[in-house]
């Protein structure tokens, strides 16, 4: 989803990996040292493709990360540190009663297809995201908002049904699209600093620098994202210098072949969650003693170990330290067996129970998916792996709920409100829950909003509504020829155009 809820591209083998990479050396060896300053090209590597191009059509993380702030912008944008600040939007203002968002659109903004933009396609923007055909993860976050409007062509006024303290902060999601513009999932009609200049599925995604930008221009000319279905392959491209950079690293093991003067290691904060899903619609995990029993059966702390080494975080629920409502609850649903034994007992199921885990084919799904076997065969419960792709995940987990345990990683922050929505895909429901989101979201203070938050993850928490596996580290490693490129990763995002090569 924007998604975020962490969608990613299906794994198409070691072989196909191996040989992107032999290609790219192949037709470009030197890639890392060609042309530098303003006219240079920034070699990006990534693992995750987008599905498609719009992130309202389930275009998943990849789409976020390639297009978000580089082809397409929104009122608001979100720094890397977090910070929400002005970009389409240069004011607005809000009615003393806190339901009326007034908003000012900056002048001479063109979208890449040369026309103006105007209120008319802010307004379709928004629009598109709250449809009933949206498949936007953030979607249900404008729920409240009753009537938008385009008074003129540069005013764009909302009306809220209830007061919502994250509304601006949220808007930072929402790209400004043209209302004109067709076949969004396979092209783009954009604001940004960049044109999408070519696609090959299952290979590369470029942009150019758009030169008729209404900001700064780009500290580059292009910027070429390289896919790879195999975190060793990314690494080898890096190695090699057919990438400058790698969006986020996924084999700690790996990282004692960077450290030379040629590289530099990055720690940056991350906020994605490795998550074990459970479907709490359905038996046994609609009794919050069996997800209880699950999650005091598995040392995430030695799953984390096995997969990250020395990074990586236990943070015991859904929200991280980067969120401002963050408190440790790793010691809510401790590691113990003969705990989940007696709770077992306790809901019903002294002999144990089986279920099908529905694990996403790329890593590190399938390694967890087998520790997890493991951990639970030892307090008498049998669990059935079923590898899928990431399509299929979409689509009969996400979408039609047919599942019973899946694994899934969240790459958003301040994400843990989505426990408030019944109708999301793990169906947890508590109504106070749901109180306590709501109000935090109608709070008229900071202060008052993440005290209840922290009241409702403290409920989530000891229902045991999922199991939090890990916080992913965030480990971006580069080579030293660049500078100016993002380490913390927030909900994906990777803005290029700040990147120079020397």
């Amino acid at each position: 989803m924007e998604n975020k809820f962490g969608k990613r591209i299906s794994w198409m083998g070691i072989a196909l990996a191996v040989a992107l990479i032999l290609a790219a050396c192949s037709s470009n060896p030197k890639t890392s040292t060609s042309t530098a300053g303003k006219d240079a090209t920034i070699n990006i590597g990534s693992l995750y493709e987008p599905q498609n191009l719009d992130n309202t059509a389930g275009g998943g993380q990849g789409v976020n990360e390639a297009l978000n702030g580089n082809v397409y912008e929104g009122l608001f944008s979100l720094t890397d540190s977090g910070k929400v600040e002005n970009l389409l939007a240069t004011d607005y203002k809000i009615s003393a009663d806190g339901l009326t968002y007034t908003f000012t659109l900056r002048d001479n903004v063109k979208f890449h297809s040369g026309k103006v933009m105007t209120s008319a396609d802010v307004k379709y923007s928004i629009e598109k995201v709250i449809s009933a055909k949206s498949q936007s993860a953030r979607k249900s976050a404008f729920d409240m908002i009753k009537s938008i409007a385009a008074p003129d062509a540069k005013t764009v006024a909302v009306i809220l049904k209830t007061r919502s303290i994250s509304f601006v902060y949220n808007l930072s999601y929402i790209w400004v699209m043209n209302l004109d513009a067709k076949n969004t999932t396979s092209t783009e009609d954009g604001t940004g600093p960049y044109t999408l200049t070519e696609w090959k599925h299952g290979s590369t995604l470029s942009l150019t620098r758009f030169d008729k930008y209404w900001g700064s221009q780009p500290l580059n000319k292009i910027v070429v994202f390289h896919y790879f279905t195999d975190a060793t392959a990314l690494n080898d491209a890096l190695l090699t210098h057919a990438v400058d950079v790698v969006t986020a690293e996924q084999s700690p093991d790996a990282l004692t072949q960077f450290k030379n003067s040629s590289f530099k290691i990055n720690n940056g904060q991350s906020t994605t969650k490795l998550l074990l899903v459970f479907n709490d619609r359905v038996a046994p995990f609609n009794k919050p003693l069996v997800r209880k029993a699950i999650t005091s059966a598995i040392n995430n702390k030695k799953l984390l170990q096995s997969i990250w080494g020395n990074y990586g975080t236990l943070i015991g629920s859904m929200v991280p330290p980067t969120d401002p409502w963050y408190e440790d609850l790793t010691k809510v649903n401790p590691y113990d067996p003969a705990l989940a034994k007696k709770e077992l007992t306790q809901a019903g199921y002294p002999k144990g129970l089986t279920f099908r885990l529905d694990t996403p084919s790329y890593d590190p799904h399938p390694a967890a998916a087998t520790f997890i076997k493991s951990e639970l065969a030892k307090v008498g419960i049998t669990v059935n792996i079923n590898i899928i792709t990431a399509d299929q995940w979409y689509t009969q987990v996400y979408q039609k709920l047919n599942f019973a345990a899946t694994m899934q990683e969240h790459v958003n922050d301040r994400d843990v409100v989505w426990y408030g929505n019944p109708n999301f895909y793990w169906g947890y429901n508590n109504p106070k829950v749901t109180e306590l989101i709501n109000k935090a979201e109608e709070a008229s203070t900071t202060t008052e909003q993440a005290d209840l938050l922290k009241q409702a993850n403290r409920i989530i928490v000891n229902e045991a509504a999922s199991d939090w596996i890990y916080l992913y580290p965030q480990i971006v490693v580069a080579s030293t020829s660049i500078s100016g490129y993002p380490i913390n990763g927030l909900n994906s995002q990777f803005y290029a155009f700040r990147i120079t090569k020397n």
